[in-house]
């Protein structure tokens, strides 16, 4: 069944750039649209994937993933960024953004989709929940 909106790619500088606005909801560090687009271009060299869901003529909801392999989980997909507009929370575009991402990873026969979600966004945690993720680890970090 479709879902409520349009799913693409963002590989081209001017589609990333129409993901700003969305990405700044869950990176509002990330002022600057053209410091975005050339983070994620940068990123992208490396494997990054940026997603997003158009309706209406607009951007709804943004991904950006990765297909990783580690020892400890096998091939999976990682997912750096899953952000939904605010106003836009409830209409069905993240659901339909994650169950695309799940797709992704069955298509690339990956064993699991992860990402890390902090620990203040409790809503997205009741989101994920409702997905049938489940909280497998605590992620800690160092500031250099």
């Amino acid at each position: 069944m479709p879902g409520p909106g349009t799913i693409r790619l963002a590989t081209d500088r001017a589609a990333i750039l129409l993901c700003h606005g969305v990405m700044r909801e869950l990176r509002p560090l990330l002022v600057d649209a053209g410091e975005f687009a050339a983070r994620v271009e940068r990123q992208q060299a490396q494997g990054y994937h940026l997603a997003c869901v158009e309706a209406g003529g607009e951007v709804r909801s943004v991904a950006g993933f990765r297909f990783l392999e580690n020892l400890h989980a096998g091939k999976f997909v990682y997912v750096d960024d899953l952000v939904t507009r605010a106003a836009d929370h409830g209409a069905g575009f993240g659901s339909q953004l994650f169950d695309w991402l799940l797709g992704r990873a069955r298509e690339a026969g990956c064993a699991a989709l992860h990402l890390d979600s902090g620990v203040q966004r409790f809503g997205a945690h009741r989101f994920y929940l409702g997905r049938g993720m489940d909280i497998t680890s605590h992620h800690f970090a160092v500031q250099l």
